[in-house]
This record gives structure tokens, C-alpha cells and sequence, in this order.
């Protein structure tokens, strides 16, 4: 009997060997003790869309059952809302759960994901960015990193959202990779909550490598001008530019700058300050707006002027500048210099700012700069027009990032925190 099941055994292996598949690592599997069953596994592997080279990175695989296994794992997938064609990225990436149990594996974490506010309709699009979460046990990582979130104030209902958009955090151990970019980023200058913050709107940040991407990152930022006491903002402002590759990034878009406006190493780090997502503005926004500045009879060194003291005229929606810039000649009566000392006056609404301020202080025979018009709340505003002269003084600065803004508690709710819609076919 036992000379049978090793002479089986060899005419398996000498079958897997022929395709190309290298059993070293099944000794000691159980294993059909016919080819035709073993080349039943094989081929039911193949539908699934795994490959010789698939198997061989995980052979394991070929102890499971197909009956016993793999159909009962891959029609709960199904049930749940897994979609087929999604499987086989799915399987390649966590190929161990079709050894797993349906009751006592896979079932309980579906569960705890449910527990954790994830939508129904969100937890097999979970699944698909991050099958690894199916081998998780619920008392270890995946318990703490979000009882860590919750600690330094991520908001309990925002949990499940954090998750469905970033599921990999269930995996990340809160010692060596959490808790040093959270002190890292407060090291910075970015308050707890205001981190917490980032996470429950850019959960993805936790990814960027540490030391591999953020440290290089700010350094970087250093380098071309920024200030140390200004980096805080800067990421506050623009959380994905701590894992880009930033360094040559940051030199192609300064040097195609100085191309078209001679900036000095000083004003391109005022730039970011202000609008740090410049380092991913393409060239062909950048030349169409500064030509659009141009045609309205700025001088280069005013454009210069302007973008350093407002960054954003560089992005800003074109129709919506001409509106503006169509008003201020036609009805406004000012000069030039004044956009040019005060160039955010393209990023206020014409009809919602613009105009029915320009008509109080028309009404009331005021004289005022664009910035005592426009830099205020409408509240402030109301106030204003009642006052017999104008206070300099009152003008309000917002050419800073104001910290506190990011640490307000967000209050929009959707029916799915994923933003992708599909129609592709289910398991």
C-alpha cells in the first residue's frame, strides 16, 4: 500500500513537472492520488484565469479540493458582490483563501468589516482592492489601527469610509508604520486633529513610505525655497505631493517657470507656499494662462508679480477669468495696477461677489481698494457698508492656509464611499 501511494505521488509529480510546474514544496500536502484529479485542479485554476507561473509562486494552491474548496470560497465571493472580473487579480494576490473556511475564516471578517460602518454594497469592492484582509485575525492589527485612528481623532462615523477607500490600513501595524507618520507629520507643525483630518479625507497618506518618500519629500521642499515654518501648510494644503516623486519634479516645473517668467529661487518657493499644487500643473495650463494675462495688457514683470502674490491665476477656470477681467474694464472704471496688486480678485465669483459688491459701494460713493471690496466675509462686508470711512487695517490676510479650517469636523454623508461605478458582470 505505501509503495502505491509513493508511486501515485511520483506520477503526479512527473504530470505537474511536464506543465511546467515545480513540486518541490508539496512534499508533505496531501495531493489527488491521480492525475486526472490533479489535472482537474490545474485546469479548474486555468478558467480562473492563474497561469503555470501563477501556480508556481504559490503551489500550495494545488491542495485544495475543487469541490470542497474552491467552489464553496468562490460562490461566497460571488454572493458577497465580488466581481469575476476582478478574481484573478484577486487570487494572485491572496491565492490562501481558497484554503480557507467560509464559517470560521472568511465570514467573520466580512462581519467586522460590517461592524466597522462599512456599506454593504462597498465591502466586495474592499474585498477586490485588498483580499489580504480576508487572512486577517480580528484581535490583532486590523482592532488596533483603527482603535488608533480612533485615538487621535479620526471620527468614529468617518471609520468606515477611511476603510472603504483605503482598506490596506487593516494590515498596517500601528508601532512601524501609523504612529511614526502621524509624529512625523506633528513634528512638522500639523496638529493631531488637523492629521486626523487628512486621513479621514486622504486615508492613502498612511502609505506613502516614511522614510522612503515623506522625509526625502520635505527635504526636497527645502531645497527649492520653501520655509521650514511653512511646511506644515504646504502638505495641509496638498497631502499628495508628501508621495510624489517630488525632487525632479519640483526641478522640471522650476526650471519651465524661469522659462517663461524669471523667477528667483525665493518667489518659486513663495509659489508653493501659497498653491503647492503647481508641481503638478502641466505646462500647457501654465502657458495658457499667462498668455490670457498677457492679451488683457499686463507687462511680464506684472504677471510675475501677480502669480507670486496669487499662484493660482495659473489654474484657475479661464471663462470664469474673462468674466471677470470683462467686468472690471466695462463697469468697475479701475486700473490695471490694482489687479495687479491685488490679483485674487480673479478667484471671486462675479455674480455671487463681485458685482452686487461693487454696486453697494457704488451706491454709497465709496472709494475703495479690490482688496477692502473683496478680502472679507460677507458678513464683514454688511458691516463695512456701514461705516462712514475705511479702515485699511481690517482687510483680512488669507494668504496663508489657515490650520484651523482643516480641523472643522466634515459633514457630508453619500450612499457609497467608493467613487467608481460598474456594470461588469458579478461571480
Amino acid at each position: 500500500m505505501k509503495n502505491e501511494r509513493i508511486a501515485n505521488r511520483a506520477r503526479v509529480y512527473d504530470f505537474l513537472k511536464s506543465i511546467g510546474i515545480e513540486p518541490d514544496e508539496l512534499d508533505g500536502l496531501e495531493l489527488p492520488v491521480t492525475v486526472d484529479v490533479m489535472k482537474e485542479r490545474v485546469d479548474f485554476l486555468h478558467t480562473l484565469g492563474l497561469t503555470i507561473e501563477d501556480i508556481n509562486n504559490y503551489p500550495l494552491v494545488l491542495g485544495c479540493s475543487v469541490k470542497k474548496n474552491m467552489i464553496p470560497v468562490l460562490d461566497y465571493l460571488g454572493k458577497l458582490g465580488v466581481r469575476r472580473s476582478t478574481l484573478t487579480d484577486f487570487l494572485r494576490r491572496y491565492p490562501q483563501v481558497l484554503h480557507a473556511s467560509v464559517v470560521v475564516d472568511l465570514a467573520p471578517v466580512v462581519k467586522y468589516l460590517e461592524g466597522m460602518d462599512i456599506k454593504p454594497n462597498d465591502i466586495p469592492r474592499v474585498l477586490e482592492k485588498y483580499p489580504e484582509v480576508l487572512g486577517y485575525k480580528l484581535e490583532g492589527t486590523m482592532s488596533t489601527s483603527v482603535a488608533y485612528l480612533v485615538g487621535i481623532g479620526v471620527a468614529r462615523r468617518e471609520i468606515g469610509g477611511v476603510l472603504t477607500r483605503y482598506p490596506e490600513i487593516l494590515g498596517m501595524r500601528v508601532g512601524r508604520v501609523i504612529k511614526p507618520f502621524v509624529d512625523y507629520l506633528e513634528s512638522l507643525g500639523i496638529p493631531t486633529l488637523a492629521v486626523a483630518r487628512l486621513i479621514e479625507t486622504r486615508p492613502h497618506i498612511l502609505g506613502f513610505g516614511l522614510d522612503e518618500k515623506v522625509k526625502p519629500n520635505v527635504n526636497s521642499l527645502k531645497q527649492f525655497g520653501v520655509k521650514e515654518t511653512s511646511i506644515s501648510s504646504v502638505i495641509a494644503q496638498y497631502p499628495e505631493i508628501i508621495g510624489l516623486d517630488l525632487g525632479s519634479r519640483l526641478l522640471k516645473q522650476q526650471t519651465f517657470l524661469n522659462s517663461i517668467i524669471d523667477f528667483t529661487h525665493e518667489d518659486f518657493g513663495k509659489i508653493i507656499e501659497k498653491m503647492p499644487q503647481i508641481v503638478s500643473l502641466s505646462n500647457t495650463a501654465v502657458i495658457k494662462h499667462v498668455d490670457f494675462l498677457r492679451s488683457c495688457g499686463f507687462e511680464l514683470d506684472q504677471v510675475k508679480k501677480m502669480v507670486i502674490g496669487c499662484p493660482q491665476l495659473l489654474a484657475l477656470n479661464m471663462d470664469i477669468m474673462k468674466l471677470n477681467f470683462d467686468y472690471f474694464q466695462s463697469k468697475m472704471g479701475r486700473e490695471l495696477d490694482e489687479l495687479v496688486d491685488f490679483p485674487a480678485f480673479f478667484t471671486y465669483g462675479l455674480e455671487s461677489t463681485i458685482r452686487p459688491r461693487h454696486r453697494m459701494v457704488s451706491k454709497k460713493g465709496l472709494k475703495c481698494s479690490l482688496a477692502w471690496l473683496l478680502n472679507c466675509s460677507d458678513v464683514k462686508f454688511e458691516e463695512r457698508m456701514n461705516y462712514d470711512t475705511i479702515d485699511m487695517e481690517e482687510m483680512e490676510d488669507d494668504s496663508l492656509f489657515d490650520m484651523n479650517s482643516l480641523m472643522e469636523p466634515r459633514n457630508d454623508e453619500s450612499e457609497s464611499d467608493f467613487d467608481e461605478d460598474s456594470d461588469e458582470e458579478y461571480l
